[in-house]
């Protein structure tokens, strides 16, 4: 992988028309359509909170071009949350629940991890408020991880040439900005972390909790959906456990290649173990900026600036 190329980030006001898009962009793969289908309902909630801390992390960044980077960050992240709002409302609009599955990744991000977590009043007068933001800070770090490699996967990724060109657009769109962006949130917690010995021990702890998290979230979204579409398989995927959802992640992933193996997810997980990690070296930031450069979507945001920049 390359290193990150230092440019700002900026946001890309792409919009996105799902009025012709199947229910099953993806052809032929209940498995992939059903779980990417569901990160549209986890990613406006998160995408948001992402926001939320991110600015009240602002007055403790002491770098000007970490500033720069975390508020390009946040202007990027609440498009990514516009947009995903948009595709929630292409999933009612074929007639699926979304409330159910979404009100739990609320209650993740609203109460779980919100300023007043479990209704705890006046938290942020209390000493601890700032060890609880950055607490937070460190659980995006351990999140970006994910949407970075993820975002690579995408970008090199050629099986969704044949999937619905707007729905995959979506997804590119979004998953670029993760590698343009990849290094932002790991910077940022690292630059509020008093040591490094600190930084390396608290990384760990997060990433523990956040990929049993990661990976519930994932097919806790896919079986909400798979149990109300129509085929058999669909309905027994909804009956599965999660070790069982991997299993199947981890077969469908090697004969489609339409959604990474749970085995990828996991290496990437170890790469975060090394003393020497920096989500640098997960991406390559030139092979997103192409992809930006001839998005449908990002291409007819650039054109409606330049119109009303003349």
């Amino acid at each position: 992988m390359t290193a990150a190329i230092r440019h700002p980030l900026k946001p890309r006001r792409v919009q996105f028309d799902f009025q012709d898009v199947p229910l099953h962009w993806i052809p032929d793969d209940p498995l992939a359509n059903h779980l990417i289908n569901g990160i549209n309902l986890l990613l406006p909630a998160g995408e948001l909170w992402f926001c939320r801390v991110y600015n009240q992390a602002l007055p403790l960044v002491r770098d000007a071009q970490l500033r720069a980077d975390v508020e390009g960050f946040i202007r990027q992240e609440a498009i990514h949350a516009r947009s995903h709002s948009k595709a929630e409302q292409f999933l009612q609009g074929h007639g699926l629940d979304t409330d159910t599955y979404r009100r739990k990744a609320d209650w993740l991000f609203e109460q779980f991890l919100g300023d007043a977590p479990f209704g705890i009043k006046g938290l942020q007068r209390l000493p601890g408020q700032k060890q609880w933001l950055i607490f937070r800070v460190g659980v995006i770090a351990a999140i970006e991880h994910f949407t970075g490699v993820l975002g690579q996967w995408c970008m090199d990724n050629k099986t969704w040439d044949k999937a619905d060109p707007v729905m995959a657009d979506l997804f590119r769109w979004h998953l670029a900005e993760e590698v343009e962006h990849r290094t932002v949130a790991f910077d940022l917690f690292q630059h509020l972390c008093r040591t490094e010995l600190g930084f390396y021990v608290s990384r760990q702890a997060l990433m523990a909790v956040i990929f049993p998290l990661f990976l519930y979230f994932l097919a806790e979204g896919g079986r909400s959906l798979a149990g109300q579409d129509t085929d058999a398989y669909s309905r027994w995927l909804s009956r599965q456990s999660l070790p069982r959802m991997l299993l199947e992640l981890e077969r469908t992933g090697r004969r489609t290649e339409n959604v990474p193996t749970f085995g990828f997810l996991l290496r990437a997980t170890l790469r975060w173990i090394s003393p020497r990690f920096h989500p640098v070296t997960e991406g390559n930031t030139q092979q997103a900026l192409d992809y930006l450069a001839r998005s449908p979507a990002a291409r007819a945001a650039a054109l409606r600036d330049s119109e009303v920049a003349a």
